[in-house]
């Protein structure tokens, strides 16, 4: 190791050796995904020139039509998690249903292979969303094994493909930031136990759907809007990329809210994004940094799953920010 340099191996041999409890094949798990991470980087950044480009004539189980890329890291992950022989389960935003892993090991993975993928023809940035649990023993996985809730993540974590390529995880212990160094294929810790500040100036919302909004979502961005002249006392700035990895990292370095709320504009969705793989796992890596993740009404690490591919109200970042965002659902559902 160079000096001042410490790898992802390194870091994850200190973390598994300061805590016995934690699985000692977690840290080959988290070594195969960042493998993983690599493959979808490369084609990522060659963009046109490797052809990944453009939609797919298919539809994933959301509706959704599928782009290339989409479904290629989808194949590079699934054929990770199978060589790795760790994972006894893979769930993917691509995929109807669990893949049982014959030859699996003591976890389930949970991903959404490419968050933002509507950017990926314009170069914007985009990311791989992942979420591990614990397997069942002794047998094969069922859907049900899948259905725990956040509080039982033992790792999540995501990668963002952007100027560089960086790799944030949690296993429990802080949260921790990696950039791949081109030159020798290593992750280099660049960002260690990130810490979300508390408060701030700056809000991530989709602002075309403000008419569908319930009431203390609009309440709470006029407010921001508004500004210093008004209750808050001070300016916010809006962002959004519409890329859940690219919002949620920006707000994991400097602090910040995302709001993707329940509004009115499909009532057959609850939410827009999935529980199981962008949820839950953000809202891991966020409260490791001190952060908050929550519907608008309830902690979203402490919600009951009732599919894989549930769709949840989400609320995220600051931890001020989140419990004021609580507070005006609770002043109006107590009134309403």
């Amino acid at each position: 190791m160079e000096a001042g340099r410490i790898r992802l191996s390194d870091h994850l041999s200190q973390q598994l050796a300061a805590d016995q409890s934690i699985h000692r094949d977690l840290g080959r798990l988290i070594h195969d995904i960042a493998t993983a991470v690599k493959e979808i980087a490369l084609l990522t950044s060659q963009g046109a020139l490797a052809g990944v480009l453009g939609n797919l004539s298919s539809q994933n189980v959301q509706g959704e039509t599928q782009k290339k890329l989409d479904v290629l890291s989808d194949e590079i992950l699934i054929k990770t998690f199978r060589s790795g022989k760790l994972v006894a389960g893979i769930a993917s935003e691509e995929n109807d249903a669990p893949i049982t892993n014959q030859n699996g090991g003591p976890f389930l993975s949970l991903f959404d292979p490419l968050g933002g993928s509507s950017n990926i023809d314009v170069n914007v940035s985009v990311g791989t969303i992942f979420s591990i649990l614990h397997a069942p023993k002794d047998r094969s996985p069922e859907l049900i094994d899948y259905l725990q809730s956040g509080r039982t993540q033992i790792a999540a974590g995501y990668a963002v493909y952007g100027p560089s390529t960086m790799l944030v995880f949690s296993i429990g212990r802080g949260t921790h930031g990696f950039t791949l160094d081109a030159g020798t294929g290593e992750f280099i810790l660049t960002h260690p136990n990130i810490q979300i500040p508390a408060d701030t100036s700056e809000f991530a919302i989709n602002a075309s759907n403000e008419r569908f909004w319930e009431a203390p979502v609009a309440r709470y961005i006029s407010e921001c809007k508004k500004g210093k002249t008004d209750v808050r006392g001070r300016d916010f700035n809006m962002r959004w990329i519409a890329s859940m990895v690219a919002d949620v990292h920006r707000i994991l370095m400097r602090g910040g809210i995302f709001m993707y709320p329940k509004d009115t504009k499909d009532l057959s969705k609850p939410g827009r994004l999935r529980l199981m793989y962008e949820a839950n796992p953000m809202s891991f890596v966020v409260e490791q940094a001190g952060g908050l993740g929550s519907t608008g009404r309830q902690r979203i690490l402490d919600l009951k799953p009732e599919s894989i591919h549930q769709r949840v109200p989400v609320v995220l970042g600051s931890r001020n920010e989140v419990e004021r965002v609580e507070q005006y659902h609770r002043e109006h559902d107590s009134t309403n």
